[in-house]
């Protein structure tokens, strides 16, 4: 698995500076808030995304890998669980590159996106499609407006030099 401060291609992405401890979500997740927490992963000039299941909130978009925190797990502890039950891999979990609140009609998210290096192939582990895409081609895929953001930030930062 290589470090993440071996990658070439995260330059040129912000990372906002936190706090050298991972920060607890069980305040917020005990007033309803879900948290969810997501992997910006990038392998030769490509980004990994997900669709989600039909029949689910959003069925049929696309997003970062991830999801909801449990109370009392930390931002490393739930990208670490997530990518393994989703996609079969292991995750190195790097600096946060967004976070941001949406409001849908039926429920307040907080995502947090973090850049992550895979230590070894993905597979879809829940018959959920996964593709790697440039960053030039997530704008035309549909993404939940939660993700937008991000998917503005990445297409931006789009030529590395």
């Amino acid at each position: 698995m290589s470090r993440l401060s071996d990658e070439p291609y995260l330059r040129g992405v912000p990372v906002r500076p936190g706090p050298g401890a991972w920060k607890r979500m069980t305040t917020e997740q005990e007033t309803g808030l879900v948290v969810v927490v997501a992997a910006v992963v990038e392998q030769a000039d490509r980004v990994l995304v997900t669709e989600r299941p039909s029949g689910t909130h959003l069925g049929g978009y696309w997003e970062f890998p991830g999801g909801k925190a449990e109370p009392g797990e930390t931002h490393e502890q739930c990208l670490e669980r997530e990518m393994r039950e989703e996609l079969g891999v292991v995750v190195e979990v790097g600096g946060e590159l967004l976070a941001t609140r949406f409001v849908y009609p039926d429920r307040i998210v907080e995502l947090h996106f973090h850049r992550c290096v895979l230590g070894g192939e993905p597979t879809p582990m829940l018959g959920q499609r996964m593709r790697w895409v440039s960053r030039s081609e997530l704008g035309a895929l549909r993404f939940p407006p939660a993700d937008r953001e991000l998917v503005a930030l990445l297409a931006r930062g789009s030529s590395r030099q």
